[in-house]
């Protein structure tokens, strides 16, 4: 990396990137142990002691059956299929430039296995455009090998995005040791790397897709770098088997010595062949990257598979990049691209602005573009946004398929519209397929605001608001799809009206649009009430309109979703709080065996049997003396964390309650857990 750069990055990997004061806060009291992302180092460890809340552990000695935490940590969501649908705006293009993205969700030390209790978390969204996410972190201090959390990876594969864990060597101005490379590229008798079959082994366990490779300490010779390039042979190999990938960094080369080089050259190219992906650092030019594409095309690879680096830790969507070296508008792209560090989104921001809005604002200027419409891209804006070149992509292809538009993050939780819990959360395993193109809305009149709302909402933290004069009709797009049409397809929409009036149709494409950046040949279906004949469920103020598909049986596949809406009475604000389509309403079944296999007054470590089968999460509650419920958290796990539970007035025990929850947010009977003060 460049100086500049390696030096914040580094400086704040070795200060352990402090959590913030919510989860400083959020941590237990001594008692039963909470799980964090697990991180090693290869083999042998530092000298003297590790600081307070590190454990220092060895890769090398890491056995799946040992690993008191593997229930917290391991994903259960398999990497979803996806495809293109035909680009919003006639620049986005697909099968060029790829994008990546490296995001340090939290610490080394101390990252939450399953969320914690604020809002305050980039809670990335944007999956659409992203074909890679590298979870970034490991320090000197505290471990070097990084396997992702549970949620960031359930989240990732529920949008077809896979997700590497990080193997990050420090130069050794930041603690950096040889003998962790040598520890990493070491034989056995055999001639095979131990170290390489564990990190398939560990991938494996914890469900995620590969390894990021990043040696960056100086001091090696050839030798090392020989042993260097054997080691990521045999690890792409070993994990090719288990339909995992390795992506290297453009640091070590192969006389063992760390040089960047800012292109596909001689000194890297052996890793590049090595690898699925080789990330370019930013010393790259556009004449380095011109050559580095022409180069892997020579070598028989895709130049796609090189990721530009874009660092944009420091400025965000304020990046000066030459975008025309990376995605030129006139002609092919020449390389993929590469974030570093996009959670500037919400890093930058104030501690008092940090609202889940804020950051989502930031965050869809960063992915989107300064129209926030990827239908109609500012082509004066310096900040080439990925929507604006790459065409986005989606996984809605079977059903049932139902959304509550949860991004994973919210300052309550809710359920049919009512508060079940008023406490702060984040958790991306919860999160929802979101819509893609945020915000495609198509009116001859002037464009309302449109954006995700923490303020309210249906199921979950978050709902869908539109707010606006709405002087002539608009149209929302929501989803791009595949989804089967039969002669009992429905679609179910929640929504509610805080404030004017609207008519309310249900936009449905059954076909892809004439060309890139055109409209998606909608039918307009009426979902008002007063029409007879629609189901209609009222709850909390919300409303829930089912509508048969049955008159568009004949053509076998929904390929867009949206809205309409037409103001009879104005200002508007409305808020869209749900979304299924459905051949039929499925219930899942009860998990079984819940029970608590820790437990130091408050702090409290469940585990269950996975219901049989299909369920989306499970939710936890507590059932209060006087009979109400409230929310605890949910994961996608069969185990979870409480903390800093009390007793009620007069309760001897207290009672949980287990349940499944569908694809449609159907729930399961309970299953009762006690604990007695």
């Amino acid at each position: 990396m460049k100086p500049s750069r390696r030096t914040v990055l580094i400086a704040g990997a070795a200060a352990g990137l402090l959590p913030p004061p919510a989860f400083a806060a959020a941590r237990p009291r001594a008692g039963a142990t909470p799980p964090y992302a697990s991180y090693w180092y290869p083999d042998s460890l530092p000298s003297g002691s590790p600081g307070p809340g590190i454990t220092w552990r060895s890769l090398k000695s890491w056995r799946a059956a040992d690993d008191p935490d593997l229930a917290f940590n391991a994903a259960s969501v398999p990497l979803a299929a996806r495809f293109t649908p035909t680009p919003a705006n006639t620049t986005a293009r697909s099968g060029q430039a790829r994008v990546q993205a490296l995001v340090s969700f939290g610490p080394t030390s101390g990252n939450p296995s399953q969320g914690s209790a604020t809002a305050d978390y980039y809670a990335l969204t944007h999956w659409a455009y992203l074909d890679e996410l590298v979870f970034w972190g490991g320090s000197a201090g505290e471990g070097l090998i990084l396997a992702p959390n549970a949620p960031i990876v359930d989240a990732a594969h529920r949008h077809g995005v896979p997700v590497l864990g990080n193997i990050f060597l420090p130069p050794v101005a930041y603690g950096g040791r040889l003998q962790w490379t040598r520890d990493l590229v070491q034989k056995d008798a055999t001639g095979h790397y131990p170290l390489a079959a564990q990190l398939v082994a560990v991938a494996s366990a914890y469900g995620f897709d590969g390894w990021f490779v990043n040696a960056e300490t100086g001091g090696g010779n050839t030798a090392l770098g020989q042993a260097m390039l054997g080691f990521v042979k045999e690890l792409e190999a070993l994990g090719a088997a288990r339909g995992q990938r390795v992506t290297w960094y453009d640091a070590m080369t192969v006389n063992g010595t760390v040089s960047w080089q800012g292109a596909l050259d001689s000194q890297n190219q052996a890793f590049f062949q090595a690898a699925d992906d080789m990330f370019v650092d930013f010393r790259w030019s556009a004449a380095t990257l011109a050559s580095s594409g022409t180069k892997a095309e020579q070598l028989g690879r895709s130049r796609y598979a090189l990721w530009a680096g874009v660092d944009v830790e420091s400025n965000g969507s304020g990046t000066s990049v030459d975008w025309d070296a990376i995605v030129p508008s006139g002609r092919p792209h020449t390389t993929s691209i590469g974030f570093y560090r996009p959670e500037w989104t919400r890093n930058h921001l104030p501690a008092d602005q940090r609202a889940p809005e804020d950051f989502h604002a930031a965050d869809d200027r960063f992915w989107t573009g300064r129209s926030l419409d990827p239908s109609r891209p500012d082509a004066s804006d310096p900040w080439r946004a990925p929507a604006v070149s790459v065409a986005d992509r989606s996984t809605v292809t079977s059903l049932p398929f139902a959304t509550v538009f949860n991004a994973g993050h919210g300052l309550r939780w809710y359920e049919d519209g009512a508060v079940a819990s008023d406490a702060a959360w984040n958790h991306l395993g919860l999160q929802d397929r979101l819509p893609a193109r945020r915000w495609v809305v198509r009116t001859a009149g002037e464009r309302p605001a449109v954006s995700f709302d923490f303020a309210d909402a249906w199921r979950g933290g978050s709902s869908v608001l539109v707010d606006g004069e709405l002087g002539q009709p608009i149209v929302l797009d929501l989803y791009a799809t595949r989804l089967p049409v039969g002669v009992n397809t429905t679609v179910e929409l929640t929504s509610r009206t805080d404030a004017g009036a609207v008519n309310l149709e249900l936009a449905v494409a059954t076909a892809e649009p004439s060309g890139a950046g055109a409209i998606p040949p909608y039918t307009y279906l009426a979902v008002n009430p007063v029409n007879s004949g629609l189901r209609v469920n009222s709850v909390n103020g919300w409303q829930t309109v089912t509508l048969p598909l049955t008159g568009l049986t004949g053509t076998g596949t929904v390929h867009a979703l949206g809205v309409r809406l037409t103001a009879t009475e104005g200002p508007v604000r409305w808020r869209l709080g749900g979304l299924a389509v459905r051949d039929s309403a499925t219930t899942p079944e009860a998990p079984t065996g819940a029970r608590v296999t820790a437990a130091t007054g408050g702090d409290l470590r469940l585990a269950w049997n996975a219901a049989p089968g299909t369920v989306r999460h499970y939710e936890l509650h507590r059932l209060l003396p006087d009979g109400t419920r409230r929310f605890l958290g949910g994961t996608c796990q069969r185990a979870f964390f409480l903390t800093g539970l009390q007793p009620e007035q007069g309760e001897t025990a207290a009672r949980f309650e287990l349940r499944a929850v569908g694809e449609l947010y159907t729930t399961s009977a309970p299953v009762t857990v006690t604990h007695p003060w």
